[in-house]
C-alpha cells in the first residue's frame, strides 16, 4: 500500500504564506487561517507543502488503509484558494446556496478570492464540517 504524501510537519505556516505573490490572494489565505483556527479550536500547521491544516483526526478506509488527516484547511492554488471541508457538503444547501461565487470538489471548496463570499455563511460551513469530522473521530 502507498504511504500518503502529504503530512503533518514542522514547517513555518508564516513562512509559507508569505510566499504568495498576489497581495489579495495573501491577505484572504491570513483570513481564512483566523477562520478555521477558531473552528477548530487549533492552530496552524503545515501538510506538506502547500496545505495549511487545521486539528487532526485518525481514518480508517473501507480498504484498510488508515492514517492521520487534518479537520479542515487551505490550500492557495494558481487557480484558486481550495478549502478542506472534509466533512463534506451534505445537509448544507441552504448555507451553499447563500456562500456566493465559489465552486466545489468531493470535499474541496474553490473560491477565487474571499470577497466571492459570504463571510460569515463560510465560517458556519466551516464550523458544521469540523463538528461532523470532531463527531466522527
Amino acid at each position: 500500500m502507498a504511504e500518503l504524501k502529504t503530512k503533518l510537519n514542522d514547517a513555518s505556516v508564516e513562512d509559507f504564506l508569505n510566499t504568495i505573490e498576489d497581495d489579495q490572494k495573501r491577505r484572504d489565505c491570513f483570513e481564512i487561517m483566523k477562520i478555521m483556527k477558531q473552528a477548530a479550536k487549533a492552530g496552524p500547521k503545515m501538510w506538506g507543502s502547500s496545505i495549511v491544516g487545521f486539528g487532526s483526526y485518525h481514518y480508517k478506509g473501507a480498504s484498510g488503509r488508515e492514517g492521520d488527516w487534518m479537520l479542515t484547511g487551505f490550500s492557495p492554488r494558481k487557480q484558486n484558494i481550495t478549502l478542506y471541508i472534509m466533512g463534506g457538503f451534505n445537509g448544507q444547501e441552504n448555507l451553499m446556496k447563500k456562500l456566493g461565487k465559489h465552486s466545489t470538489g468531493k470535499a474541496c471548496l474553490y473560491i477565487k478570492k474571499l470577497e466571492d463570499v459570504d463571510k460569515k455563511v463560510l465560517k458556519e460551513l466551516v464550523s458544521a464540517s469540523v463538528k461532523v469530522m470532531k463527531q466522527l473521530s
